[in-house]
């Protein structure tokens, strides 16, 4: 059975892009079969996988998208009310890695936000448009079995849309990436309280018999919160400074005061047993990430994970080239550590026990 695991947070900058790509990398790296799911019309994670720096680059992404799906053509069939039911993407396999697919974004996405917010209002039109908010789940669903996966990473958009609240609803599991900053603590805090209107919501369309019998059924509410993730901070003489800690401190403190209460109220968390066994605490901070610096432009360039990146990629010589290893290394028990702990959290032994 696959997982869906959806990395959320309506406050833009917090690397969520960037955090998929380094984690559905290390999960295949550990034998799972991942797909990553741009979701984002800004499309940053289908040109992080793919590339778009050279001209060749370019070919190739126009070659993709003028012959295979893309998570807009394949919802058209439901959304455009074409007369073929939806069929699994043709997920592209990422250079490099074994076991990682993407199913690629579309700026044009975004276009079915409007369609898709009346169908959810559940109201009177909810007979014309009943296929609509199961939609995505159906081509979600299938492509997984197509591709045997084991878990399919979603990259969201930050906004509170209509698709946003569909795609996280449908989930199984979702991770906040956070930075250290005032407007994360602002978000989260936003979070308390647009999550639980969106879990009623979603609790009513799965008992509307009308979105039982839909050509897409609506989906049962199994959504669990893994935790957050603290991201994009400096590192001084081996520690954060001052001012991002107390930062780190307050974001940590909303999540534990605010955002977890609410979850639990709303059947949203996992035993706290399973969090505990992780040596996950009542931040629910599953690990910090530091900036990633020059790193980053690398690792895009070179379509690979900042912790994989080569000497040769790395175009440096002496001390800087020792320092950048040392800090890849570094980057790469961080991505190992959370794999390990997301596998354990979402396994299916506890899994069964939660949902």
């Amino acid at each position: 059975m696959v997982l869906k695991i959806a990395l959320f947070n309506h406050k833009g900058g917090v690397s969520k892009t960037t955090t998929t790509f380094n984690l559905g990398w290390m999960l295949a790296s550990k034998g799972k079969r991942v797909i990553l799911v741009d979701t984002d019309p800004q499309c940053n994670l289908t040109g992080m996988a793919l590339g778009e720096e050279t001209e060749d680059d370019e070919a190739r992404i126009e070659n993709i998208y003028n012959t295979t799906s893309n998570i807009k053509t394949g919802l058209a069939p439901a959304f455009e009310s074409q007369p073929r039911a939806i069929e699994a993407v043709d997920c592209i396999p990422v250079q490099g890695r074994d076991g990682l697919f993407l199913l690629p974004g579309h700026v044009g996405f975004a276009e079915y936000e409007v369609t898709l917010g009346i169908a959810q209002e559940l109201s009177g039109s909810i007979q014309a448009l009943k296929n609509l908010p199961g939609s995505i789940t159906d081509l979600l669903d299938k492509t997984a079995t197509k591709f045997n996966a084991d878990y399919i990473l979603i990259d969201m958009s930050p906004s509170l849309g209509s698709i946003n609240q569909n795609l996280l609803m449908t989930s199984d599991f979702f991770l906040v990436p956070t930075t250290a900053d005032f407007f994360s603590v602002m978000a989260i805090d936003s979070l308390a309280k647009v999550l639980p209107r969106w879990c009623a919501w979603a609790k009513t369309a799965s008992s509307l018999q009308i979105l039982k019998d839909a050509a897409y059924p609506f989906p049962n509410v199994k959504l669990h919160f893994l935790g957050i993730i603290v991201q994009n901070y400096r590192i001084i003489r081996g520690k954060e400074t001052a001012a991002f800690q107390t930062w780190i401190q307050k974001v940590e403190q909303t999540v534990s005061d605010k955002l977890v209460p609410i979850l639990r109220q709303n059947n949203m968390m996992l035993p706290a047993t399973l969090y505990t066994e992780q040596g996950i605490n009542g931040s629910f901070s599953l690990t910090k990430i530091s900036n990633f610096n020059s790193l980053i432009a690398l690792s895009q360039e070179h379509r690979t994970p900042v912790y994989d990146l080569t000497p040769e990629q790395l175009e440096q010589t002496g001390i800087v080239l020792e320092n950048n290893q040392k800090k890849q290394e570094e980057f790469r028990k961080t991505f190992s550590d959370l794999a390990d702990k997301i596998i354990a959290l979402t396994s299916t032994s506890t899994y069964a026990v939660s949902a």
